[in-house]
């Protein structure tokens, strides 16, 4: 089975080949892959080729196949997993395998494993992890992003507070508490916007903060208050005292849970600020910089009780919470949708995404067609019909214009 796929070569390279995977094993399955979501952290990776953690030594000779958000199609299983698996099966992969011996991930580490590819096959590794996730939604694209839903679910399953008088742990955001998003107005933070007015913890309130007047005023047209949890926007740019500012939004003066959704020392040292009593701060955003820091205040931890957490990336309970989250539509993750492309502009993309504003980048990895972004489809036919699907949707991605991309789309082998 040839393959085309985006693979990594060392720092800064990162190119499309074309290559025969191998037979697959007893142990292993050939997939093919319909989208996979461009993530962040696919940059951080091709920015540190060898120095990143979760990369094999000699990327050069042996170069590994990025992508670790996709959805696709099984085409053949081992006789190990037959039992479990079917050829036709929709699927999903967390990628945060948590091997007990290895920092390796779906995506970051595996020369035939990564979801940036038309074909590729799930490695032992992940299936020993139970890892590979029967997924039933109407596209694929939403089960591409069901691996950065997961992790938003798992840093709000990561978040704690004291039960009263003791020291046990109540796992979870506070309910009926005040929660803000700091940095939300990003395609992460709007999943976890969704999530939080969705999810099965309610907050009673829930502030989103961010810097640009043109962001918060889309967000305001997608998301608001719903199942008695009120929602508010707050613009910070060219604001003093954002403290005061953030204080008086909560309904107590301060916030149970506060989340951190840029690796900024200023929004740390703010985030530290507004926590109250028995609150929790978690940093959501992973940096690049391995000797990151920033202020936090002491005097709280010790008499306020105020704690700090961080994940990175969700675990297998968290993918399969979203997995029905989204089967079931009480989570709608087409709203982040911003771009479109072909896996011939995948390699250039991953590379600048930082650079490009809107929200998630999709990679439909068996067509070639020129990045397109959704709010300006330009004059060619294919963009017309585009245009006039999302039309009908406010223009939002969707079912149909998925399966127009899919059927008239030219095709990466053509």
């Amino acid at each position: 089975m040839r393959t085309h796929a985006v693979r990594l070569y060392g720092k800064n390279d990162l190119r499309l080949a074309l290559f025969e995977l191998p037979d697959i094993t007893d142990d292993e399955i050939l997939v093919t892959v319909i989208v996979d979501s461009m993530c962040m952290s696919s940059l951080k990776l091709v920015n540190q080729g060898e120095n990143h953690k979760k990369t094999p030594p000699d990327l050069k000779n042996n170069p590994i196949i990025i992508g670790h958000e996709c959805c696709g199609e099984i085409i053949k299983v081992g006789k190990k997993w037959q039992h479990k698996f079917k050829p036709g099966q929709k699927y999903v992969v967390q990628a945060n395998l948590q091997l007990a011996d290895s920092p390796y991930c779906v995506g970051y580490s595996y020369p035939y494993t990564g979801g940036c590819a038309t074909y590729m096959i799930i490695n032992h590794d992940v299936l020993k992890q139970d890892c590979l996730i029967p997924y039933d939604g109407q596209t694929y694209f939403e089960g591409a992003l069901i691996e950065p839903l997961s992790c938003i679910i798992g840093a709000f399953n990561a978040n704690f507070h004291l039960k009263p008088n003791s020291y046990e742990h109540i796992m979870g955001i506070k309910p009926n508490g005040n929660l803000i998003i700091l940095g939300g107005t990003g395609p992460m933070g709007m999943l976890a916007i969704d999530y939080a007015l969705g999810g099965p913890i309610a907050p009673k309130k829930i502030v989103v903060t961010g810097r640009s007047k043109e962001k918060i005023a889309h967000l305001k047209s997608l998301y608001q208050s719903r199942n008695g949890i009120e929602l508010e926007f707050v613009d910070i740019a060219n604001i003093d005292d954002q403290v005061s500012l953030l204080k008086d939004k909560s309904t107590t003066g301060s916030f149970d849970d506060v989340f951190v959704f840029l690796p900024s020392q200023e929004l740390i040292q703010l985030a530290s600020q507004l926590l109250a009593i028995d609150g929790c701060l978690n940093f959501f955003a992973g940096p690049q910089d391995k000797n990151f820091s920033a202020e936090i205040n002491f005097y709280d931890v010790h008499y306020n009780f105020t704690h700090i957490v961080g994940t990175s990336g969700g675990n297998t309970n968290d993918m399969r919470e979203a997995v029905k989250l989204i089967e079931s539509g009480a989570v709608d993750v087409a709203k982040i949708v911003s771009h479109i492309m072909g896996i011939d502009q995948a390699s250039k993309v991953t590379q600048i995404q930082d650079q490009i504003k809107g929200g998630k980048k999709l990679v439909y990895t068996h067509k070639k067609f020129d990045l397109k972004n959704l709010e300006s489809l330009n004059e060619d036919a294919d963009d017309v019909a585009l245009h006039q699907i999302l039309s009908k949707n406010h223009g939002i991605w969707s079912k149909e214009a998925e399966d127009y991309v899919l059927n008239y789309f030219p095709d990466i082998d053509s």
